[in-house]
């Protein structure tokens, strides 16, 4: 498997080994030792999305300590584009983001801590999204910033239309967080 670190410490693309012929392929998707070498912690939780129609946006999603999430992503099918947002308030890259595209044809897999927000965007229909978490949904915890937050200045690609949820259209900027001293206070994830 060959690991890609990003340009923000801790995020990493993992391409794992994928063995092709007539038949089909095959690939080794998880491997604890593996991965604990890389520095990936373990999972508790598995999670799996479908999104009917190319354009849909989910995020930016997060959840607050003591249930902060490391997620491994992948795409069983279709193809997406990818974003993690640094919202460690100590972090050096606080506020930067970095994205990919993972799709069923590239087998990329994006590997992002806990303490990042994070969004995709589905290139094409039918799109099934694959995510494995180190820590458990507490609804408690659940967070979220608004994907089009002008302090991220996230490419979207350009999407003219989207499809978003109600909850996802209506999450506070980074702004209105560094006004509530609750929430912001929330972003220093000192698990």
């Amino acid at each position: 498997m060959k690991i890609t670190k990003m340009d923000i410490p801790g995020v990493l693309v993992i391409e794992p080994d994928v063995f092709e012929d007539e038949r089909g392929y095959f690939k080794e998707t998880y491997n604890r030792d593996r991965y604990r070498e890389a520095g990936i912690p373990e999972f508790v939780q598995d999670n799996l999305s479908y999104s009917k129609p190319t354009g849909t946006l989910r995020g930016l999603h997060y959840q607050t300590a003591p249930f902060s999430q490391g997620k491994l992503i992948q795409v069983i099918q279709g193809e997406v584009f990818d974003v993690a947002v640094d919202i460690r308030r100590n972090s050096p890259t606080f506020g930067k983001y970095v994205s990919v595209v993972l799709s069923a044809e590239n087998h990329r897999q994006f590997y992002i801590p806990a303490g990042f927000a994070h969004g995709f965007l589905t290139l094409a229909p039918d799109t099934i999204f694959s995510y494995k978490c180190t820590n458990v949904y507490s609804k408690e915890h659940d967070r979220g910033m608004l994907w089009n937050d002008e302090s991220f200045d996230i490419d979207w690609l350009n999407r003219d239309r989207l499809t978003i949820s109600d909850k996802d259209r209506v999450q506070p900027t980074l702004a209105s967080l560094e006004s509530d001293p609750v929430r912001w206070d929330e972003l220093l994830f000192t698990e």
